[in-house]
C-alpha cells in the first residue's frame, strides 16, 4: 500500500502551478522585499520575450492548421 502512495499518478504529472506561479512574477508586480540587480531584470526581460514569441508561434499555427 505505501508503494503505491510513493508513485506519481497522472495528475501530479499535469500540475501547472509552478509555472504560472513564475508567469505571475515576470509579468505581474515585483516583489519590494526581494532583492534585485542588472542581471536578473535582464533574465526575466529575456524570459517576456521568449514567452510572448512562443505563445505568438503557438497562436499562428493553430490558426494555421483551422483556417
Amino acid at each position: 500500500m505505501d508503494d503505491k502512495k510513493n508513485r506519481n499518478s497522472l495528475k501530479d504529472y499535469f500540475q501547472v502551478g509552478e509555472v504560472f506561479s513564475y508567469f505571475i512574477r515576470v509579468f505581474g508586480k515585483r516583489d519590494p522585499g526581494k532583492p534585485t540587480s542588472f542581471n536578473l531584470r535582464m533574465m526575466h526581460g529575456i524570459n517576456k520575450i521568449s514567452i510572448v514569441v512562443f505563445l505568438l508561434a503557438v497562436f499562428y499555427l493553430i490558426i494555421k492548421r483551422f483556417i
